[in-house]
């Protein structure tokens, strides 16, 4: 059995089949598209919203925020941790300013994550990284990267609809 492509075929079918197909067209604006007051987006500055802990209830965020979450917080920071991939967090990130743009960054940094995870060690700990799962297996993250890619990627395939039907 390979465990490996077991654990990232998941995710893999449904960014092939479903997710990444739902991201083609997407415009600038609705990128930036603000559905209610308040939102956490990213800034023209490049800043992002972002608190610690998350205040509740939670903001509601921009396509934008959740792209960028998926780009930095999901897949780069751990590639960066577990694969030797570059540096990656959230205040030095270089946000992208067009949709074209982030999803290049999305695109990318889903591909570095899963080379990563296709050769990982999944009986391996992940280490402090990882904080208290620092003794999880690499399993465990690797399933959890896909329940939290395909989780936000839905979110973002919901907001994309509801701009359609809003403009």
């Amino acid at each position: 059995m390979d465990w490996n492509k077991q654990l990232t075929d998941q995710l893999d079918f449904h960014w092939r089949l479903q997710a990444r197909p739902r991201l083609e067209g997407m415009t600038d604006e609705e990128y930036f598209w603000e559905p209610v007051p308040d939102v956490w987006t990213i800034h023209r500055d490049n800043a992002i919203d972002w608190e610690y802990p998350t205040p509740e209830p939670a903001p509601v965020t921009t396509i934008a925020w959740r792209m960028a979450h998926l780009i930095v917080g999901v897949f780069n920071m751990r590639t960066a941790s577990h694969f030797g991939g570059p540096p990656a967090d959230h205040m030095t990130w270089q946000y992208a300013m067009t949709a074209k743009d982030a999803l290049k960054q999305l695109d990318d940094a889903y591909e570095a994550w899963m080379a990563g995870a296709r050769k990982a060690d999944l009986s391996k700990p992940v280490g402090p990284a990882e904080g208290p799962f620092a003794e999880e297996p690499m399993a465990t993250l690797v399933l959890h990267i896909s329940r939290e890619a395909i989780h936000h990627l839905a979110e973002i395939a919901l907001l994309r609809d509801l701009y359609l039907r809003e403009s």
